[in-house]
Parts: C-alpha cells; sequence; structure tokens
C-alpha cells in the first residue's frame, strides 16, 4: 500500500489532517456497530502507521471513533465468525497481523492520543493501550474481554504493555476477568491521563501542543520510553546520553537556545 498520509483517503476509517499545526486524526466510523475493526481496517491501520515513519509533516496524530464510541473490538460476524472455520496457519497469519499494528502504532514516530469515549472493548481497548496518552470521557468503559469469548489476555501485547502502564496485578485483574474499567479507575491507575467531556476535543488540544514542540525529539522520546523498558539502568542511562547528544545536534536545540536569549518562544520545525 502506497500514499501519503497528509493527503489519502482511506477506505475503513476517516482521517483528517490539519496542515497548520500537522496534527492528523484518525476516526474509526462504523458507528452502528461501535466502529468494530474487520481484517481490512486492521491491515489498512497497519499500514498508516507504518506510512507514517516516513511522513515528518505529520507530527502528532489523534485516534478516535465516532458516534460517542471508541471501538468495540473485532467484529463478530466478519471477523470472530470466519475465525472459527480456520486452520492454524490462517489463524497465526492473523494474529500476526494484528500484532504487527501495534508494532507500527509503537514504531511510528508521531505521538499518538487516543480520545475514548463509550465502548473501549478488545481490540479496541488494545488501541488505546498502545497509544501514547490517553482521553477518557466520564462514560468510557474499557474491557480486555478476551477471557469472556475463550481467549488468552495475551493479545496484541497486552500482557507486555498493560502492566507496564498500571501495574501487574491490576493487569491481571482486567485480563482475567475481561471486567469493564470504568474511565475513574483507569484515571486512577495512570491508564487515562485525563477526563474530559469532550475528550475529542481535549486529545486534539494534546496533539496540537505535542505538535507544535521538537517532532525530532519527541520522537527520540518515544522510542525510548519503549526500549529502556527490558535494559538495566546502566545501559539506559548510556542510551540516553547518545539519545540526548543526538538531539543536541540539532537545528531545534539551537532555536531554542537562541528564542530564551532573546526572550522569545522557541518555533520548532523539527530538524
Amino acid at each position: 500500500m502506497s500514499f501519503h498520509p497528509p493527503h489519502f483517503a482511506p477506505d475503513h476509517f476517516k482521517w483528517g489532517y490539519d496542515g497548520d499545526s500537522g496534527v492528523g486524526t484518525i476516526t474509526l466510523n462504523r458507528p452502528e456497530r461501535k466502529n468494530p475493526l474487520t481484517f481490512e481496517s486492521y491491515g489498512e491501520l497497519r499500514d498508516t502507521f507504518r506510512a507514517l515513519v516516513v511522513n515528518s509533516d505529520v507530527r502528532a496524530v489523534v485516534l478516535a471513533g465516532e458516534g460517542g464510541n471508541f471501538c468495540s473490538g473485532g467484529d463478530v460476524h466478519e471477523i470472530i465468525g470466519p475465525l472459527t472455520k480456520m486452520a492454524m496457519p490462517e489463524l497465526l497469519a492473523f494474529t500476526r497481523m494484528t500484532g504487527d499494528l501495534v508494532r507500527a502504532m509503537r514504531a511510528c514516530p508521531q505521538p499518538i492520543v487516543a480520545a475514548v469515549s463509550g465502548v473501549c472493548a478488545g481490540a479496541g481497548a488494545i488501541l488505546a493501550m498502545a497509544s501514547d496518552l490517553r482521553v477518557a470521557s466520564a462514560d468510557a468503559k474499557t474491557a480486555f474481554l478476551f477471557t469472556r469469548v475463550g481467549l488468552a489476555g495475551a493479545d496484541m501485547g497486552a500482557c507486555a504493555i498493560l502492566p507496564r502502564l498500571i501495574g501487574h496485578g491490576r493487569a491481571a485483574d482486567l485480563l482475567y476477568t475481561g471486567r469493564s474499567m470504568s474511565a475513574a479507575e483507569g484515571h486512577d491507575w495512570g491508564f487515562y491521563q485525563r477526563i474530559a467531556d469532550d475528550p475529542l476535543a481535549e486529545a486534539q488540544a494534546m496533539a496540537h501542543a505535542i505538535a507544535t514542540g521538537p517532532a525530532f525529539a519527541h520522537a527520540m522520546t518515544k522510542r525510548q520510553l519503549d526500549m529502556e523498558w527490558a535494559v538495566a539502568i546502566d545501559t539506559a542511562l548510556e542510551m540516553e546520553a547518545q539519545a540526548q547528544a543526538i538531539c543536541m545536534a540539532t537545528n531545534d536545540f539551537a532555536r531554542a537556545y537562541q528564542a530564551f536569549a532573546a526572550k522569545q518562544k522557541p518555533e520548532f520545525k523539527g530538524d
């Protein structure tokens, strides 16, 4: 799949791009079914985040759902039903493809802000989890409900990423029971950074604020947050020393100093 995210028309979700701020918005738009995913939408989302790696015009991404819900997970009739009839090679190809979506979200340099309202379940909860920041409406219900359909909680990186966000015991609670986590509970646990009356507007504001910052340095922060989880402190310190030295060689670093010296606000350009 080949396209330029600032200007493309996807088949399975809506894409909006604000050229002034550099914020792209992905909106899942099957509101009549609470925005479930299909085989095709999984693939197109994965390809979109992969393409963002080479699209520096996009500086931050908002991920949202249409119609008062975020995402109800894999479509029962279009995904779950067909999966029950597949052989192991096909099943493994599917689960690897869904994992590739999370991999693409984590590998794209742009910070992703999820705007979550209403239902956020199954693979939808994973999309929120795999984002960098999350804003919820007060009525948001987040459920990693894989066990409810006879599957393991080990889906699309949940056993690796969710404990990092909320702790091992809390993650185990959600993954074993499949119960819904309320927005207030998610906020108290650190899954949600903010609860807002209008989560999309709040997510857009957060993304715009991020997009005005140093894009190269933000990409470095995102990469290091992922890479440093599994290394020793000494290794992390060396990794950060190298990362920061690279950032110090950017024009944005020089711009920030020059603006500070002139008592002005820096205008970052991402180089």
